[in-house]
């Protein structure tokens, strides 16, 4: 459904076409020229011999790369052990050209603004996150909400409220309540931007907060959005007064960093209220039209404390993009909210957003999922449209059944995807064997993501149950303990 808010070329996905034709046709030529070129080596045993001694190093490479998972290395091993030649080139092709480096460096000057905002705020008593920390020693969450907030760095925040958002109707209803309230800025941080009826709307809205004064702020990943918008699209939008970017833009050449994506949903509102989930801006999310069934999906809504984390967390991404392009930089501490006072809104429990990016060895979503599951006594209950496991999940799952837990989990019937929905059907007899209960959406597709246990802990992001949101892209959630949404959460699951 093409929306009437944009000005579209008559022409432009004819245009959107080529361009993805012409990025398709360089990657497989580069992959065929890297083959050939093996090939050819045959006919030359030093340089053979050459080539094969550089996919041995290559090999052992891999296998000690900490960060990745085991199936990701048994993969690369067995190209190797086909082809070591074309597997070695491949992998040097992909690998050892700038990929992630040019975002580390960047994330190191992020990580420290990040830092003096949050302990800014510490220190002046907007946000005690030391004292809240502090309140939880002692309690089961104790361990979990250290290794968020000393470890992974994201605070723990009590003075929030949150409100659980089953559907993408609840969503977008919410979101556009809250952006009619915003007084300073408005953040939208998305993987995928489709044209329609949710997205003209927004805009509209948007534009007349921009008309009074307020910072309006788009980012959306490339890739999610290749065949949606015109080329034009951010320059539509800064000529309207709102500042649009495009994170990591594909590219022809042959390089790892195109897996990295901006996978993230994220919309803040003055860093006084934020939202995040599994729904993304389109018509399909809303249940406009049908796509794959009836979709169903999750949110999470926070006001207060809290939302000031998912700010920080959007505000680093956007950073990103403003220091490779050379442009100014944002002052966390003047995007703070409740600057001439401390935050009133009552407690709930706890509330951390946290963020998971492939810039590091630290693979903050998985270990907060693994977490939960290592740590159930009762029950957990999970949605997930993907389920690609490694071997710390499956063991992870099937032990926890194996304990007399009450493991359920939830996948869609319809998928968006059916290769990737056989891969997924492919670990139900494992985890069935075991005591894992798994349930199919049989309506249509499931698109959330959450977990919750035991009715003291959930999480609700952006991070699916497979290897690319695991370990290749960019994601957010919120983890919640002993709050009172957690029991909306579980109801909606059952």
């Amino acid at each position: 459904m093409k929306g009437s808010f944009l000005q579209y070329d008559k022409n432009w996905k004819q245009i959107i076409l080529r361009r993805r034709i012409f990025v398709i046709s360089a990657v497989v030529l580069q992959i065929a020229f890297i083959t050939g070129l093996a090939i050819g080596s045959h006919a030359f045993r030093f340089g053979y011999g050459l080539l094969n001694a550089a996919g041995l190093v290559v090999i052992i490479r891999v296998i000690n790369r900490r960060e990745k998972p085991s199936a990701y290395k048994m993969t690369w091993t067995f190209l190797f052990l086909i082809s070591p030649v074309a597997g070695g080139m491949l992998y040097l092709a992909l690998y050892f050209q700038s990929s992630l480096k040019k975002y580390r460096s960047v994330l190191v000057e992020a990580a420290a603004r990040w830092t003096a905002a949050r302990d800014f705020a510490e220190n002046t008593g907007e946000n005690a996150g030391a004292n809240t920390l502090e309140e939880l020693r002692g309690e089961d969450g104790f361990v979990k909400a250290r290794f968020l907030q000393n470890y992974a760095g994201f605070t723990v925040y009590n003075r929030t409220k949150c409100e659980y958002l089953p559907s993408g109707e609840a969503f977008w209803e919410r979101a556009f309540e809250e952006i009619s309230r915003a007084q300073r800025y408005i953040y939208l941080e998305f993987f995928i931007v489709n044209p329609g009826y949710v997205l003209d709307r927004l805009l509209i809205e948007l534009e007349k907060k921009v008309k009074r004064g307020v910072d309006v702020r788009l980012m959306y990943d490339d890739v999610g959005c290749f065949m949606s918008l015109p080329d034009d699209f951010p320059a539509q939008l800064e000529k309207k007064g709102m500042r649009c970017r495009v994170f990591n833009r594909l590219s022809p050449a042959l390089s790892s960093i195109q897996n990295n994506r901006d996978h993230r949903k994220i919309i803040s509102i003055d860093g006084k209220t934020a939202f995040t989930g599994g729904v993304n801006i389109g018509d399909e999310y809303i249940n406009a039209y049908e796509k794959h069934g009836h979709w169903k999906d999750a949110g999470i809504l926070l006001h207060g404390e809290a939302a000031w984390g998912l700010t920080l967390i959007f505000l680093n991404m956007w950073n990103i993009e403003s220091d490779l392009r050379k442009l100014p930089l944002d002052d966390f501490l003047d995007l703070r909210p409740w600057r001439d006072g401390r935050c009133t809104v009552p407690s709930d429990g706890y509330a951390a957003p946290y963020a998971d990016d492939p810039t590091d060895e630290n693979n903050i979503g998985a270990e907060v999922y693994l977490q939960i599951i290592n740590t159930t006594q009762k029950y957990v209950y999970i949605n997930t449209p993907y389920l690609i496991l490694d071997d710390s999940f499956s063991i992870a799952l099937t032990l926890c059944a194996k304990s007399g837990v009450d493991v359920r989990i939830i996948t869609p019937h319809r998928p968006d995807k059916k290769a990737v929905h056989l891969v997924t059907r492919s670990y139900y007899r494992e985890l069935i064997a075991a005591g894992v209960r798994i349930f199919e959406y049989t309506s249509g597709f499931n698109h959330s993501k959450t977990f919750v246990s035991d009715d003291v802990v959930a999480t609700v992001g952006t991070t699916n149950l497979d290897f690319r949101s695991l370990f290749l892209h960019f994601e957010c959630g919120v983890w919640l303990y002993k709050n009172s949404e957690i029991a909306r959460i579980k109801a909606d699951f059952l």
